[in-house]
């Protein structure tokens, strides 16, 4: 086996080869990062775990998580935290990728399931069940799914015309997340105090009493649709290009736009389900991922990055930004004290400020 660099692209780019004739183009800088954000993400999961009301080493956290410790310590870390933090991850990543793909068959860094009426959806679909069926967890999960994928095949029904095409989505997604907001303040003047409580609490967006019964669900909803859309890198990567360069190089630019929003929806709905509809993890994850993968910038372009998906690196920032946040929210304020969805919301409402800053000093906006 050995490995032959790129020349026209030194120290970033190379090609694996084994002994068979098979080959993979690997990107030297997207390995270092993703390897750099997996240990980044470990390390987060490892002191979330360690945080709470009885407060653990990371040595203790990883003897739990193998068998050692004490009964009550493995208690605590596998029965109580250690479903947070898996189910941390998976939002994280779940939101990170369905980011990812919206950005890039949008071509628009704006374009997240937060600003097109995704979350909103999910959220109607939740808060009927729980108005009007006084439904328990689990029912108000499959309601939050239910609403988030309705929302998601109204949008593709009304944006479709001949094909799916990135503006005409982002104004029907616009439109449609105002209009199921509304609907959502009027579900909220139809409960009761406890119900609207319950309602208020979800919407937030939390990680906490996360428990099994949350991570297997989402665990084989993201085991199906991420490699879905893993399969579509190359294309999505050619459609940063254009419809008619993409149509020209062999992709077949409807199904792939259908089969990548699809996915994405149904990620976005289940990890919304799981954990609420927390907001902007999906807008900045795979613009931080692009940027930790191309730092320099194309000579000529005014202030972008040079162009492509970064799906694994987008899942796993998804994953980072997450779990780092639903650890800082501990820290800073107490166990349980902040829900994670109000700290994503402060940091990416600073974080949707400077792009939109950004892209108006680009002449983009």
């Amino acid at each position: 086996m050995s490995t032959t660099v790129n020349p026209r692209r030194p120290q970033r780019t190379g090609v694996l080869r084994t002994k068979g004739g098979l080959s993979l183009r690997l990107d030297v800088r997207a390995v270092v990062a993703g390897l750099l954000l997996v240990a980044v993400a470990l390390a987060a999961a490892v002191a979330l775990i360690g945080s709470g009301d009885y407060p653990m080493t990371p040595d203790e956290v990883i003897g739990a998580l193998t068998g050692g410790g004490d009964a009550g310590q493995q208690f605590i870390v596998q029965e109580l935290r250690l479903p947070r933090v898996l189910v941390g991850l998976l939002v994280g990543a779940a939101f990170g990728t369905a980011g990812a793909v919206f950005q890039t068959v949008l071509r628009n860094p704006l374009g997240s399931p937060d600003v097109l009426g995704f979350a909103q959806g999910s959220s109607v679909g939740a808060l009927v069940a729980i108005v009007y069926f006084q439904a328990g967890t689990v029912a108000v999960a499959a309601g939050a799914v239910v609403g988030g994928v309705a929302t998601g095949l109204a949008i593709f029904l009304l944006a479709w015309k001949r094909g799916v095409h990135g503006y005409r989505f982002v104004l029907v997604g616009i439109g449609a997340g105002a209009m199921l907001y509304a609907l959502v303040l009027y579900l909220m003047t139809k409960a009761n105090i406890v119900e609207a409580t319950r309602a208020t609490t979800w919407m937030t967006g939390s990680l906490n009493g996360r428990d099994w019964d949350q991570v297997w669900p989402l665990a084989a909803v993201c085991a199906v649709c991420l490699p879905v859309v893993l399969l579509h890198g190359r294309p999505l990567r050619m459609l940063e290009m254009g419809d008619d360069a993409a149509h020209a190089l062999g992709v077949r630019v409807g199904r792939v736009r259908v089969v990548a929003l699809l996915a994405a929806v149904v990620l976005v709905a289940s990890a919304t389900a799981a954990a609420g509809p927390i907001s902007f993890v999906a807008l900045t994850a795979p613009q931080l991922a692009r940027r930790l993968n191309v730092p320099r910038f194309r000579k000529g372009a005014k202030g972008g990055p040079l162009p492509g998906p970064n799906l694994v690196l987008s899942a796993l920032m998804g994953a980072v930004l997450l779990v780092a946040a639903d650890w800082a929210s501990q820290r800073l304020f107490g166990a349980d004290q902040l829900p994670v969805g109000v700290l994503t919301g402060v940091l990416g409402g600073g974080y949707l400020l400077w792009l939109l800053a950004t892209e108006r000093k680009a002449g983009r906006v």
